[in-house]
């Protein structure tokens, strides 16, 4: 594998440093050297073995990390229609959403749960052996739920009627059985809904579902297996059972108590917070051409629960607890790969400054992969997950959601997404001046 040098780049480093003008080189999987200077660093051999990217003012900064994946959530309206598409199609569909969101710039992703109970593992095995391309992933369970819960939809009209959205459990030595097959078939995490959503009127996200006995079964199986549990949790009080039971890692977390605060204060070193505050919007704004209006995404539950999360997350951020971007796209309302926009909500409804908000996705989401040191960051000895930016993100976040302004995605060392050249040694090949205007 030849050298890789970029030259001439803004580096937005993931740390929160300001940028600055610089030179990065790529020696195998690894960024061997970071040079505060636009000159090229030379290559390990002859400086015609390394390939050279002249970035001509483009920001170069680490890849994105997605904390809320689900690759196999179709574009349906439904969780019934995403369920029901036959697991061979739903195969190839998971490989096809998973390269798209290496090209669109997440070089981490962090399965939140999938439609079949192994459709996660079979693509973070198919990316890790090389079979197809996508990103660093971490495989979800399906949703474990209980009778009544968030997930409880079997499709008894299936081909394969086994198959439900979730799987049911009632009490912990069902859970117990549940979890150990999800981690005998070899997922990173267990999902469990604690609370309900407004998206099934008969369990709403102010109402929490699971008992004591039952998570604590599944968390017992989860940690002596060295796996992390993650949960859906909207209520207050789901969100304090998850911290009392060791869960890892809370999904949404619209409603929070003073209490809920103090416990993830408390946990902030421990615990990531990924709201997904994305679909919330969606339901209430952009859902109607899909059969739901804005009164009756409100009667539903979604106004307030959208003023509840954004004061709840605003007063996270303020206490310093990991608040990471993404969550539930792959929706009809929600179409995967418009996933950086949670970075654009974060500014406009969280208090985020543009730098908190790109640290939210890239050094936290090293940390949040379980390789705080080595992925997130552009510096010496990390791992070389990098996107090559037209543009500032941080004068505008909104450039990271256009592909035309991903120039390149470089992972482990080799290019998704190559930049255009124009000479043998990859010499990049557009005018400085375009890179840096097109910011504004």
């Amino acid at each position: 594998m030849a050298d890789v040098v970029f030259t001439n780049v803004r580096i937005l480093d993931g740390t929160g440093q300001n940028p600055y003008s610089g030179s990065v080189l790529v020696q195998g999987n690894r960024i061997r050297q970071v040079g505060r200077s636009t000159a090229a660093i030379s290559g390990s051999g002859s400086a015609n073995s390394a390939q050279v990217i002249d970035g001509a003012g483009a920001t170069l900064m680490p890849g994105m990390c997605e904390a809320h994946t689900h690759f196999s959530w179709n574009d349906a309206a439904t969780l019934s229609a995403i369920q029901s598409m036959p697991v061979e199609e739903h195969v190839l569909w998971c490989a096809k959403v998973a390269r798209r969101y290496l090209q669109a710039g997440f070089t981490s992703c962090v399965g939140a749960a999938c439609a079949k109970p192994r459709l996660d593992v079979v693509i973070r095995n198919a990316i890790n052996s090389g079979q197809i391309p996508g990103p660093r992933y971490l495989a979800a369970s399906q949703e474990i739920t209980v009778l009544g819960g968030l997930g409880d939809e079997t499709l008894p009209h299936l081909p394969f009627p086994e198959f439900s959205f979730g799987v049911n459990i009632s009490g912990p030595e069902e859970m117990r059985k549940a979890v150990r097959m999800f981690l005998k078939y070899g997922v990173d995490s267990v999902k469990l809904n604690l609370s309900g959503d407004n998206f099934t009127p008969q369990s709403p996200s102010e109402t929490t579902w699971m008992a004591d006995d039952e998570v604590a079964a599944a968390m017992r199986e989860v940690k002596i297996r060295g796996k992390r549990g993650i949960a859906h949790a909207r209520s207050s009080d789901s969100v304090k059972q998850a911290l009392r039971h060791g869960i890892d890692l809370i999904y949404h977390a619209s409603f929070v108590d003073n209490e809920a605060l103090d416990m993830l204060e408390a946990a902030k070193d421990r615990v990531f917070v990924a709201p997904g505050i994305a679909i919330l919007y969606a339901m209430l704004h952009e859902a109607e051409a899909f059969g739901i209006t804005n009164a009756m995404a409100t009667d539903m539950g979604y106004q307030t629960e959208w003023d509840a999360a954004l004061e709840s997350l605003a007063m996270m951020h303020k206490r310093g607890i990991r608040v990471l971007p993404g969550g539930d796209y792959g929706f009809a309302f929600t179409p995967h790969c418009e996933n950086s926009r949670d970075l654009e909500f974060f500014v406009k409804y969280l208090g985020f400054t543009p730098m908190e908000a790109i640290r939210s996705t890239t050094l936290y989401g090293g940390q949040i992969m379980m390789k705080p040191d080595e992925l997130g960051v552009i510096k010496d000895g990390y791992l070389a997950d990098m996107l090559l930016v037209d543009g500032d993100p941080l004068a505008n976040l909104s450039i990271l959601r256009d592909p035309k302004r991903i120039l390149a995605v470089m992972k482990d060392g080799v290019f998704a997404k190559a930049p255009t050249t124009d000479d043998a040694f990859g010499r990049f090949g557009f005018d400085a001046p375009r890179a840096w205007e097109r910011a504004a």
